[in-house]
């Protein structure tokens, strides 16, 4: 079963070659990378792809930039294989990683995603375990066996703490292909696109095999955006959107988890007290709107 590997790109140069050589390194050898570089300002990245000689990797580089969101749309669309994943241009895939996931839908057809494990590392490289991925864990289903979500339950699950790595996914590429990513979202894109795939009855493995490193960094956009406010805007919204959508579906479980959407309110709450340390007091009206709604 081949696999595309989609690789949006801007940003830092060295951590963009160490994933894409964690791609060229895996022990499944069916793959392309499909890197799509989204016009960042040096011609390394342009040089590097072109001295190579595997025809499994191809390189773009769009002439104008198009922003994450837009980026993700267009490289989605030069996807050629039944299996793709949407990787970050700063994460890395163990060895096995494509291996994982590929087993994972010869063993459950029925899946249209798949969500192998992941340690999440800090900006050196170093293991590491911040307090929002220390809740993902106690939300996430069961890390000793391998796990199908289906729908509601699905559903359920992932509102209630968005415990997915989305860089770390694995999809069915005519599925996310056919829901494809909603302009305008940026922070809840990959739990639209799950949620999505759950309202319609689809299902999702959850894998525990360690396979992925997933980098996370106080520099990254939904960081940013995060800390001054505007990431729980955008999820406010999407959540009360949701909470009328499955009530629509008689789903009254996963409705209530959404309008509460606890993880994200306390997620902004343990905010408040990090933008008074820095003194960012222009942030907290949002914030505070955030955890009392």
């Amino acid at each position: 079963m081949a696999i595309d590997v989609l690789l949006p790109y801007y940003g830092d140069v060295d951590l963009m070659k160490l994933a894409a050589q964690s791609v060229m390194s895996q022990q499944f050898e069916d793959w392309r990378l499909i890197v799509v570089d989204d016009g960042y300002p040096s011609p390394e990245p342009q040089r590097w792809f072109e001295s190579m000689s595997d025809p499994r990797v191809s390189y773009q580089k769009n002439e104008e930039n198009l922003g994450a969101n837009g980026n993700y749309r267009k490289a989605l669309e030069l996807a050629e294989a039944p299996i793709v994943v949407v990787m970050g241009a700063d994460d890395i895939m163990l060895p096995n990683y494509l291996d994982v996931v590929s087993r994972a839908f010869e063993a459950y057809p029925e899946a249209s995603v798949v969500q192998p494990g992941v340690q999440v590392i800090d900006e050196q490289g170093r293991a590491c375990s911040p307090l929002v991925d220390i809740v993902k864990k106690v939300y996430a289903p069961s890390t000793k066996s391998t796990v199908l979500l289906q729908g509601e339950k699905m559903a359920t699950s992932l509102v209630r703490a968005d415990w997915a790595y989305f860089p770390s996914l694995a999809w069915r590429t005519d599925v996310i292909r056919r829901i494809g990513f909603t302009e305008g979202l940026h922070v809840v894109q990959d739990l639209a696109l799950l949620l999505d795939i759950a309202a319609e009855g689809g299902a999702m493995v959850v894998d525990p095999t360690l396979a992925f490193l997933y980098r996370r960094h106080s520099a990254s956009d939904s960081s940013v955006k995060a800390l001054d406010g505007r990431r729980f805007d955008e999820e406010r919204a999407y959540f009360e959107g949701q909470a009328r959508r499955f009530r629509e579906l008689g789903w009254n479980g996963t409705a209530r988890a959404a309008a509460f959407h606890t993880t994200s309110r306390l997620n902004a709450a343990t905010l408040v007290a990090r933008s008074l340390m820095i003194g960012k007091t222009d942030s907290l009206p949002r914030l505070l709107k955030h955890v009392v709604s």
